[in-house]
């Protein structure tokens, strides 16, 4: 049996892939979401997923790391990867672009790779999905934003033990539903991301763990957990809801634009929450007039289905007059963009209480 949360029609099946004109962005592929949990083992999943529509290549981009306050996060994940697996190989499944990899490198570890979007020229990257057949096995595995876009996820995870020996110990890093449903944030749910997890759901997938927790301001859940542990039999959970108001907070954002439009609004994130966010407000007739975004490889190019153009910092707020209205799409980066734009912007962080909870003007 299953129990619907959430829907949501014609999302970019990868919203991190950009394009290089409008045209061909807004005539990529779409899909729809059906979130259920399910009532036997309590996993949240998108039952109208795809796996097949997925493709991921040099186009995809998702790196995070150019922002001072997420490179502290990356130091936060590899202080707890230093508390269990220092001194040990490393196979980092899902590595994207390589930051984090390089990182641990920097830092003393020998680590694998394993991505088909990685670009770079580290032989020790294997530029593929991950598979059995790759024949690739550590003393422990890195798995960071990798399990909410796979579709059976403890098969997966059982692969990955299974190609490790059944032994070892492993890192797992996702977003949190929890607080995804406490934030309201209607845009942190996409077609790519199949899964969503609650840390409860988490330490049930294993039944020897070392350590579990919150990252990057509870917006991620981590475990570190022995392989060997690994359970496929879940214990039933309670039902879960979703607030009446989850995705109320777009009605307010829509009347800001409108109502400001004679000085101008923009979205400062072009990664997955901005990707939805900019398309939303388009859909519902309220489209902003910049997208920005920090990471080089996105700006010039234009956003799926929205074919919004990203725009670098420097090219917007040049053209951005003063007190116009700026939606950071994460509000762990407030600080850090009020200080980039010397406060000159109306600022709205779409999920703080103080935005999501304000009734529409």
């Amino acid at each position: 049996m299953k129990h619907e949360l959430y829907r949501a029609t014609g999302l970019p099946v990868l919203q991190n892939r950009t394009f290089a004109d409008a045209e061909s962005a807004r005539a990529s592929a779409s899909a729809d979401m059906r979130l259920v949990q399910d009532s036997r083992t309590g996993l949240v999943y998108n039952d109208a997923f795809e796996a097949d529509r997925l493709s991921y290549d040099s186009d995809y981009q998702n790196e995070q790391a150019h922002s001072a306050r997420f490179q502290r996060h990356l130091d936060d994940v590899e202080g707890v990867i230093a508390r269990y697996f220092k001194g040990q190989s490393l196979i980092e499944v899902g590595c994207g672009k390589g930051w984090f990899l390089e990182l641990l490198r920097e830092r003393g570890y020998a680590v694998t790779g394993i991505d088909p979007a990685y670009e770079g020229d580290n032989p020790d990257v294997v530029k593929a999905p991950f598979t059995r057949e790759l024949n690739r096995s550590a003393d422990a595995i890195v798995l960071r934003h990798v399990l909410e876009h796979i579709e059976d996820p403890v098969s997966f995870l059982v692969a990955i033990a299974e190609a490790n020996g059944g032994a070892g110990q492993i890192y797992i890093e996702v977003p949190c539903l929890d607080w995804i449903i406490e934030h309201k944030a209607w845009f942190d749910l996409f077609y790519e991301h199949v899964n969503y997890f609650r840390l409860s759901d988490l330490r049930r997938l294993f039944g020897t763990v070392a350590e579990a927790g919150h990252l990057f301001d509870g917006q991620y859940l981590y475990i570190v957990a022995d392989l060997a542990s690994l359970r496929t039999d879940l214990e039933p959970v309670p039902r879960l809801t979703l607030p009446a108001d989850f995705s109320a907070s777009l009605e307010r954002a829509v009347h800001i634009v409108q109502r400001d439009g004679q000085r101008g609004s923009a979205i400062w994130g072009a990664s997955s929450k901005g990707v939805i966010y900019s398309l939303f407000l388009q859909r519902a007739g309220a489209p902003v007039d910049w997208v920005i975004d920090i990471n080089p490889a996105k700006q010039g190019r234009y956003l799926p289905l929205s074919g919004a153009r990203v725009s670098s910092p420097q090219e917007a707020l040049a053209a951005l007059p003063q007190g116009a209205q700026l939606f950071v799409m994460n509000s762990n980066y407030l600080e850090e963009i009020r200080r980039m734009t010397d406060d000159r912007f109306v600022y709205h962080a779409v999920d703080s209480a103080d935005f999501t909870d304000l009734p529409t003007e």
